[in-house]
């Protein structure tokens, strides 16, 4: 390389390259390496000091068991961990392959059109779902006069209410959060151009949305709803109730807790939505040979590229995320996923039992 560059040595190629005004005037005061033996054995003891405690995380995180196949064959290997985004069809087809299955889980569970491949987490799904409804009604928003408004449920989980208000301020929306037990009674003046709500709730609670939802409908105003997965295997889920997005995060399939994230949002909508919705979506395409083939056939228009015409500033799917959890309802499968529905909802009816013979009063009536 010394002689292809004309370099005389690889000092004076440093030289070179890194000008020595820029350049530490001494060496760097640093320990002594150690060796890989040494590493490991003293972060074993650094380890050892952790404490293990259950976690109660909640509104909306459970905890879960990742698979053993799953955990060794996927979480652990660098094949999968370490690409960020299947950009390149030509060395990615399995993992595009696994984010379909992750969008074909999505779409059957929640009774929607299309899914995307993920997004961040929970909280920004929603504040997507909100702008995206916002570019879809613009129109409704422009003839109004005023600021759009943004029904907001307040049982909707916590950090969700808190990203949407944040990401409402620079847009000019304003966010009108309302008691849920007043929903059904809520008016839908003309500066409304979408709603958000939540079953199950922050509390657990169960909400049959049909009737809102036709109301909303009737009024002009779009609906989305945050849900859980694995809720929907036995629940009316709400694509089938009229929703126009459903989003809410695939953390209980498969992807441990911790400590509050990362895990893989999901973001679901109408096919008359697909140009406007936000993250990335994988498609079914044919090669050169005539073979059946996966690419990336929409992604959002990020602010880098085209700030202009972007549908999103959440340029990060959480593609290894969203595989696990694609990959966890292969592995249970209709069945398995149907009997752990119906194991939790026993617990819960148990637990229930339990509490209210302490004397404690039941609040969830479903």
């Amino acid at each position: 390389m010394l002689n292809a560059v004309g370099a005389a040595s690889l000092d004076a190629l440093i030289d070179e390259a890194i000008p020595a005004r820029i350049r530490l005037k001494q060496p760097l005061n640093l320990p002594f390496g150690e060796s890989e033996y040494e590493f490991l054995r003293e972060l074993r003891g650094t380890a050892s000091r952790n404490q293990l405690f259950r976690s109660f995380l909640g509104l909306g995180y459970y905890d879960c068991m990742t698979p053993s196949v799953i955990l060794r064959n996927v979480l652990e290997n660098p094949g999968w961990y370490t690409p960020y985004t299947p950009y390149q069809a030509e060395i990615a087809q399995g993992r595009l392959e696994a984010l379909l299955n992750f969008q074909t889980m999505v779409r059957d569970l929640t009774g929607m059109e299309i899914a995307n491949a993920s997004l961040l987490d929970e909280a920004t799904a929603a504040a997507e779902a909100m702008t995206m409804l916002a570019r879809v009604q613009a129109k409704r928003i422009d003839g109004a006069g005023g600021s759009p408004q943004c029904v907001v449920a307040d049982s909707c989980h916590a950090q969700t209410l808190d990203v949407v208000r944040g990401r409402a301020i620079p847009l000019g929306i304003d966010v009108v959060v309302v008691p849920t037990a007043e929903l059904n009674t809520v008016a839908f003046g003309g500066r409304v151009f979408g709603a958000l709500v939540q079953t199950p709730d922050e509390a657990g609670r169960v909400h049959d949305l049909r009737g809102f939802i036709a109301r909303a409908k009737q009024a002009g105003v779009l609906v989305a709803v945050g849900t859980d997965l694995l809720s929907c295997v036995l629940l009316t889920p709400p694509g089938e109730m009229g929703a126009d997005v459903v989003y809410g995060n695939s953390q209980r399939f498969g992807v441990p807790l911790g400590y509050g994230g990362p895990h893989a949002a999901f973001f679901a909508t109408l096919e008359r939505h697909v140009r406007q919705a936000p993250g990335r979506i994988i498609g079914v395409s044919v090669d050169a040979h005539g073979n059946t083939a996966y690419r990336m056939s929409l992604q959002t228009r990020e602010q880098h590229i085209r700030r202009e015409k972007a549908t999103s500033n959440i340029c990060t799917a959480q593609a290894l995320l969203a595989n696990i959890a694609g990959l966890y309802g292969v592995y249970h499968r209709p069945k398995g996923l149907t009997r752990m529905g119906a194991r939790v909802r026993a617990d819960a009816r148990r637990l229930a039992r339990e509490v209210e013979a302490l004397g404690y009063t039941q609040l969830n009536d479903p």
